[in-house]
């Protein structure tokens, strides 16, 4: 069987991936992939059908269909006329997250940068402040690992943050706050809402320990709340990306495994601040003094809940 003829090939989440479509968000690479993404045709009658495990196939109306195959294969099939750059989100962010999955990881919708005592990470939906803070710490000179997918390896004993993407995407008033130019910064297509600020230093190469993990949270004031041990466990289910699409039961038990494993050596605190970037140096201090203390307790007197308690939350 011959290898393909790959035209570009690039590096994220220490795998080397082999790609026909351009992805220049990611960081170019050589050397035979682990991951290959290709276009090709899937809509055939005889097509094999999803079975929501290590065959994965769907469609996102406006962009196309796309299989996610065992861990090591993307196949898309793009809908007539749609531009590449539109399809990039799309590989970089649900399709990938689908493929880490498949590869035994833990994949969360967080972003992380690194502090002296390793990764500290920050869990949230799309719109809570994410990537405003990664781009705060990264202009105070710290590293970054992640913008919105975290893929953890929890078969190392200390869950390992693997670096994503050097890049990190910005609403219009988190880019001037965080002394972008105006017009310095493109957006992440033509139809996006939000800019893109690829990282040519300041970005880590390197996996690095997980050690703290917060749940953004708006309020009244700022402070940082511990969490139970099972309100921690619900939040990283409701915050794991591709839970929706990897439906096979066998799936779904190794990630409420995962999710159970990583609150044994990493504490999850509640990051509650006031909604407003002139009070965002006032949120970098409180972090950055959390850091420094010793890990709080998240263990409380009742067990981490089951599958069917899970169900019923």
């Amino acid at each position: 069987m011959s290898i393909p003829d790959f035209m570009y090939t690039y590096t994220a989440y220490n795998l080397i991936i082999q790609s026909e479509i351009e992805l220049p968000e990611l960081i170019p690479s050589d050397g035979l992939g682990d991951i290959t993404i290709r276009m090709g045709n899937l809509m055939r009658p005889n097509h094999r059908r999803s079975d929501g495990g290590n065959h994965f196939l769907g469609k996102v109306d406006g962009a196309g269909v796309f299989r996610v195959l065992d861990g090591c294969d993307i196949t898309i099939q793009p809908e007539p006329g749609v531009d590449e750059a539109v399809l990039r989100p799309l590989i970089e962010g649900p399709i990938l997250s689908t493929l880490l999955r498949q590869r035994g990881l833990l994949v969360l919708h967080a972003g992380s940068f690194i502090a002296q005592q390793g990764a500290i990470a920050f869990m949230a939906d799309s719109g809570w402040g994410k990537s405003t803070l990664i781009e705060t710490f990264h202009g105070r000179g710290y590293e970054i690992l992640t913008d919105d997918v975290m893929a953890l390896n929890l078969e190392t004993g200390q869950p390992l943050v693997h670096p994503g993407i050097p890049q990190v995407k910005l609403c219009f008033d988190a880019a001037e706050y965080t002394g972008h130019a105006q017009n310095s910064l493109p957006l992440i297509h033509s139809h996006a809402l939000k800019l893109s600020h690829r990282l040519t230093d300041g970005f880590s190469s390197r996996a690095v320990p997980l050690r703290r993990l917060y749940v953004l949270d708006y309020g009244d004031r700022n402070e940082i709340i511990p969490l139970t041990q099972q309100e921690a466990f619900l939040a990283l289910v409701h915050h794991s990306r591709s839970m929706i699409l990897l439906t096979a039961p066998e799936f779904q038990a190794a990630h409420l495994h995962q999710c159970s494993r990583l609150l044994q050596s990493v504490p999850v605190g509640r990051l509650v601040r006031r909604r407003s970037l002139a009070n965002m140096p006032q949120v970098v201090a409180m972090i950055e003094a959390d850091i420094e203390q010793a890990p709080y307790e998240t263990i409380p007197p009742h067990p981490v809940p089951s599958d069917n308690a899970l169900a019923n939350a």
